[in-house]
């Protein structure tokens, strides 16, 4: 039996029979939880937080207990698991509505425009009304709701430039009028429909929307239209024959290259840390911290090491950690890039992470893979070096990096660079060591660049690689701490890629820097659609 499971519009989960039973609104809304983060285990306190929030009853813990049977008899019991400390949602993503959709649209992309608004169309026919519906009230879902209905309209404005580069300008106005009346502050249903006015030969009505649009802007925010919406009206009364056709160039295919590297094992795939601001925010209650400090992740673990000394603050991490071990589709994906790797005859990879935690370890080993880890040191005897882990053998420290070379070889296996330490999953915990306060970092920063510390053949590794960034935002100052201990003040030698949903007009004006491209893809969504590539390859 295959289930679906449905948010975008009212809850629904169906099987080939038909509808399946879901039960009263607190088991609907534990369900659409769980579905929210898929994959992934959610705490019994957050569940109850989201549930009943403040004022939940002595008997919430027993009442999630009873609608999670209830839910298990409905859906299966291998479908929801209990798992430390709480509980998973074990399906594909492909079971849920949602993530067919943002896969859908990161799949479009690179279609040429025919396929690409016929893909675009067959997503938005997902939509049965607005994202998580009946929760419109509940705290949990606002954000996802919010964030659906944005890529919703993305993908609808998509479609609608697809439709243009096709020459159905007359097929859209009347969609667009209808869109630029709901949302008269996006510029963008204004320029296309402009400039499908246009195309129909209806030039003043054309210029009659710039018009009206500068007249809402200056009087609702006071401002001017921005830069693109005013040179399309100055190129409408030049009549400049840009207009007239679609002059849009073939879209690059960026996979096509990205695979072709992976496969010539040239790219270092970097993940950063996951959840930061939940980790902030846990060891902020934890540890009673002060309302008035900002829950920044570096801030509240100074505040907790300066208060109560680094061992508690290590006791909370390693435990937070050492539980949050569940892979996620892009820890699963890594995972099965070796065996990929083999059957093409391409080394390993070298991985290089900012998580401390031991998911990526995790998908290895479920995926029988083996895996050297090399981790920074942050505190103890070996401050400031790396200890390097191969398969069944205790960590050892990296004294001498220079000559450290035929220890660690791609050729047999993959590599997991951990720049910020790592918890240490043996019961001494002897080395276990976290880049996480503010004195860390600026201790980190005092040392010579990474190249000097790192093993020799890693250090050569990274100055000669395509990078992959998968999902790091600019805000992430982490990252920039990153990038300059890998390359420098040195330029990028090899081309690289900053995979990132929505990334803002500063996030890219901060890749181009770096002359890395940035690439508007879900990331969750990208690497299935590598993993597709590389598969056909």
């Amino acid at each position: 039996m295959t289930l679906e499971f449905r948010i975008l519009g009212p809850l629904e989960v169906s099987d080939e029979t038909g509808h399946v039973a879901l039960g009263g609104p607190k088991q609907r809304g534990l369900l659409a939880i769980l579905i929210l983060e898929a994959g992934r285990v959610v705490p019994t306190d957050q569940l109850i937080d989201q549930l009943w929030g403040e004022e939940a009853p002595r008997t919430a813990t027993a009442s999630l207990q009873n609608s999670v049977g209830r839910l298990r008899r409905a859906l299966g019991a291998d479908i929801l698991e209990t798992r430390a400390p709480g509980y998973v949602l074990g399906v594909d993503p492909d079971q849920i509505d949602a993530r067919r959709f943002e896969r859908a649209l990161a799949d479009a992309r690179r279609l040429p425009a025919e396929e690409r608004r016929d893909r675009l169309q067959a997503a938005l026919d997902l939509w049965r009304g607005p994202a998580l519906a009946e929760f419109a009230f509940d705290d949990f879902a606002q954000a996802e709701s919010r964030r659906l209905e944005e890529l919703r309209l993305v993908v609808v404005g998509e479609r609608i430039d697809a439709d243009l580069e096709l020459g159905r300008h007359g097929e859209v106005i009347g969609e667009l009028e209808a869109l630029s009346r709901d949302h008269p502050l996006r510029e963008t249903f204004c320029m296309q429909l402009m400039l499908a006015l246009y195309r129909a030969g209806r030039q003043a009505e054309s210029l009659e929307v710039y018009q009206d649009a500068r007249a809402r802007f200056i009087d609702e925010l006071g401002i001017e239209p921005g830069p693109e919406l005013k040179r399309l009206q100055s190129e409408i009364l030049r009549h400049e024959a840009g207009l007239a056709i679609s002059d849009e160039p073939a879209p690059t295919d960026e996979e096509g290259e990205i695979v072709k590297a992976i496969l010539g094992g040239r790219v270092v795939p970097v993940i950063g840390l996951d959840g930061a601001g939940d980790l902030a925010a846990h060891l902020a209650s934890a540890f009673d911290v002060p309302d008035g400090r900002p829950v920044d992740l570096a801030r509240v673990s100074q505040y907790v090491a300066t208060m109560q000394g680094s061992g508690p603050l290590y006791d909370e991490l390693h435990s937070r950690f050492e539980a949050a071990v569940e892979p996620g589709p892009l820890h699963r994906f890594l995972a099965r890039l070796p065996a990929m790797l083999r059957e093409r005859g391409a080394p390993h990879q070298l991985i290089v992470t900012t998580n401390y935690d031991l998911a990526l370890e995790r998908a290895f080993e479920n995926a029988g893979e083996e895996l050297d880890i090399v981790a920074y040191v942050a505190a103890g005897p070996h401050r400031g070096r790396f200890w390097h882990r191969s398969p069944g053998d205790p960590p050892r420290p990296i004294d001498v990096p220079n000559t450290y070379a035929t220890e660690l070889d791609l050729e047999r296996r993959t590599i997991l660079l951990k720049l910020h330490g790592a918890v240490d999953p043996l019961p001494e915990r002897e080395w276990e060591s976290f880049v996480i306060t503010e004195d860390d970092y600026i201790d980190y920063l005092g040392h010579s660049e990474l190249a000097a510390v790192v093993p020799v053949s890693l250090a050569a590794r990274l100055r000669r690689s395509h990078f992959l960034f998968l999902g790091y935002e600019m805000a992430d100052w982490n990252l920039r701490l990153i990038l300059n201990r890998i390359w420098g003040e040195r330029p990028v030698g090899y081309r690289s890629w900053a995979v990132q949903r929505a990334p803002s007009p500063l996030a890219r004006a901060f890749w181009r820097r770096f002359d890395v491209s940035a690439l508007d893809v879900d990331p969750q969504s990208y690497v299935e659609l590598l993993e597709r590539r590389l598969e056909a390859a």
